[in-house]
C-alpha cells in the first residue's frame, strides 16, 4: 500500500484529488492537512511515500514547510502560482499541478511518479527548487522559519542579530537564543537583503543594525560590537563591503 498524504488549505481542492485518486486503489491517504504546521507532523507521524502540497498556505507556506523535513518523501506540487515558479519547476525536473487541473492531467503526473518512483537524483531536484524559490518569493524574503523541539518557529529578519556557521547548518542568533537552519551561508548570503546582512567573515553574516561599534583587532581584522555586547569578527575582505554599506 502507497501512504499518502494531501496538504493544501482549500477543502474543495483535498476532495478533488481523494475524487481522481479513487481510481489507484492502492493508494491509500493517511491524513488530509490544512495547512504546514499539520502538514510537517503528518510527515514525520506517517512517513508517506507521496504527498500532494500546495504552495501558498497560511501560516507558513509549502516550501518553507518542506525547508524542515527531515526525510523527504516524494512531492507532486497543486498550485496555482505565479509564471516564475512554475518555471522553476520545471528547470528543476519537479512534478506540478497547475490548478485549477483535470482528471487527465491528475493521472498521467501519479502514473509518471509510479512508474519511475522517486530516485536520490529527484530528491536533490526538490533540494534545489526550495533553494530557487526562498530566494524568489517574496515571503521568504521577510522572515526564516526554523524547527526547535518539534515546533515550527518564525522568525523575522529585523529579529536576527547574526548568523554564524556551524558545520552542516547556519545558527540564527536571535536576543530569544540560537536557532539552527539546515542551510549553507551562501544560501543566506543570496537570499538576504545586502543592505541590511553583510558576510563580514567566512562564517558570520551580521545585520548591520546592531552594530554599535567597530573596534580594530589584530593585523587587518576588525571586531563589530553589537547592542548585546557580542563581538562579531570582521576580516580583512569584510571590512571593506561592511564600511560601504555604512557609508564610512
Amino acid at each position: 500500500m502507497i501512504k499518502v498524504v494531501l496538504i493544501d488549505d482549500e477543502p474543495l481542492a483535498r476532495e478533488l484529488v481523494l475524487e481522481y485518486l479513487k481510481v489507484f486503489p492502492h493508494v491509500q491517504v493517511v491524513q488530509e492537512c490544512n495547512d504546514g504546521f499539520e502538514g510537517l507532523k503528518a510527515i514525520q507521524q506517517h512517513q508517506p511515500d507521496l504527498i500532494f502540497l500546495d504552495i501558498q498556505m497560511p501560516k507558513i507556506n509549502g516550501f518553507e514547510m518542506l525547508e524542515l523535513v527531515e526525510k523527504m518523501p516524494a512531492v507532486i506540487f497543486a498550485t496555482a502560482f505565479e509564471e516564475y515558479a512554475l518555471k522553476a519547476f520545471e528547470v528543476h525536473a519537479v512534478d506540478y499541478l497547475l490548478k485549477p487541473f483535470s482528471r487527465e492531467r491528475f493521472e498521467k503526473a501519479v502514473q509518471k511518479w509510479l512508474q519511475a518512483r522517486p530516485t536520490v537524483e529527484d530528491e536533490k531536484e526538490t533540494q534545489a527548487l526550495l533553494e530557487t524559490a526562498a530566494q524568489q518569493m517574496p515571503a521568504q524574503h521577510n522572515r526564516i522559519v526554523v524547527k526547535i523541539n518539534g515546533k515550527i518557529k518564525i522568525i523575522p529578519l529585523h529579529d536576527i542579530q547574526y548568523l554564524e556557521a556551524a558545520d552542516d547548518y547556519v545558527r540564527v542568533i536571535t536576543s530569544e537564543g540560537a536557532f539552527l537552519k539546515n542551510k549553507t551561508m551562501s544560501f543566506f548570503e543570496k537570499m538576504l537583503d545586502p543592505t541590511q546582512f553583510i558576510r563580514v567573515h567566512r562564517s558570520y553574516i551580521l545585520n548591520v543594525t546592531q552594530i554599535t561599534r567597530i573596534d580594530p583587532y589584530e593585523k587587518d581584522a576588525h571586531i563589530a560590537i553589537l547592542k548585546n555586547g557580542e563581538k562579531v569578527p570582521v576580516s580583512k575582505t569584510g571590512y571593506p563591503k561592511l564600511k560601504e554599506v555604512l557609508g564610512l
